[in-house]
């Protein structure tokens, strides 16, 4: 059985041991790398129960190198059995995850569970990017303009273009905190979901929504995105 849900979002940076971006002419736009050049920098996670309640916020493997990150991953994932919610995470946060744990040899078997993995099912996994695209029926949007249809200012101060820089410059929990933004703003995503698919009532969407927005409102990791919610939007109010 399920125990509750765990949204999940990373940021990455290209790995150079194992890609070198092609040469470009000026002014061209750089290259997206592959998927598994990419090195996750932050796994940010919410741990919501299954009433909604908050849990947990943070950085999963904070301060640790590559490989123990992974690992604290998996096991939390294995041990707690929550289902994961994120938002393109089976077109991108996963299947990095998924071969960087190749890449050191870190187990992950929750992914490849068939109860987890089917795209069609919401089991283990939510993708809310998927379902809302009608899975890839419509064309894909970004977090940032779902966000903002629901009350949410979306990117606030960074975005992924900028991480890669950031990190390079030593702008580390900068890039932790817009990862965690991402992180909360799913998790409201996720609330207003399960109102649109009838699993939540409106005056229970309030209740849940409304606690869970009193509860993070505290974090200074949260101020520039708790700053610019639309209140009566977000809260249907």
């Amino acid at each position: 059985m399920r125990r509750g849900f765990l949204i999940l979002d990373i940021e990455t940076v290209p790995d150079p041991a194992l890609y070198s971006p092609p040469a470009s002419g000026p002014g061209a736009e750089r290259p997206f790398p592959p998927p598994f050049a990419h090195r996750p920098i932050a796994l940010g996670v919410l741990w919501l129960d299954e009433a909604f309640a908050f849990q947990r916020l943070g950085i999963i493997g904070e301060g640790k190198e590559e490989p123990e990150q992974l690992a604290d991953f998996a096991r939390f994932v294995g041990d707690k059995q929550p289902t994961l919610v994120t938002y393109n995470g089976r077109g991108f946060d996963l299947p990095v995850l998924g071969l960087r744990c190749l890449r050191w040899g870190v187990p992950l078997p929750f992914k490849y569970d068939d109860g987890f993995a089917h795209r069609y099912r919401q089991g283990g996994h939510i993708d809310l990017c998927d379902l809302l695209s009608d899975h890839g029926a419509t064309r894909s949007m970004k977090l940032d303009d779902v966000a903002k249809l629901i009350g949410l200012p979306g990117k606030v101060g960074v975005d992924g273009s900028q991480v890669e820089a950031l990190y390079n410059s030593g702008q580390l929990e900068l890039i932790k905190n817009y990862c965690l933004s991402d992180v909360v703003q799913t998790a409201f995503l996720l609330l207003r979901f399960r109102l649109l698919q009838g699993l939540l009532a409106l005056e229970t969407y309030r209740t849940v929504a409304a606690a869970l927005l009193e509860r993070l409102l505290p974090d200074p990791r949260l101020a520039p995105l708790m700053e610019r919610i639309d209140r009566p939007r977000l809260l249907l109010s």
